[in-house]
């Protein structure tokens, strides 16, 4: 069977090439998407370093992901510890 996908090239903005911070996320969702707003928290402020926003059937393929590169990590670097919960309540109106 014939390969049937499409190569797209894809411009990197140099502004978007250092990346983001974010020491905490917030998800939320409608029936059409889901909204990750991306924090970094340091108190007694924070702000919104990124927000997301995608189709529930993405969100699928992003978890699916997101588990198997974990897998991948943990096989080459070992067990991730889970992070401790923040002791801040983060007062975030959307």
């Amino acid at each position: 069977m014939a390969n049937d996908k499409q190569e797209i090239k894809v411009n990197f903005p140099e502004k978007l090439q250092g990346g983001v911070y974010a020491n905490n996320m917030i998800v939320t969702h409608n029936r059409e998407e889901f909204v990750m707003d991306y924090l970094m928290v340091v108190p007694p402020a924070g702000a919104v370093t990124a927000r997301i926003i995608v189709s529930p059937g993405h969100m699928k393929r992003i978890v699916a992901a997101l588990n198997e590169n974990m897998q991948k990590y943990e096989q080459k670097f070992g067990t991730i510890v889970i992070a401790e919960e923040p002791k801040v309540d983060v007062g975030y109106k959307q």
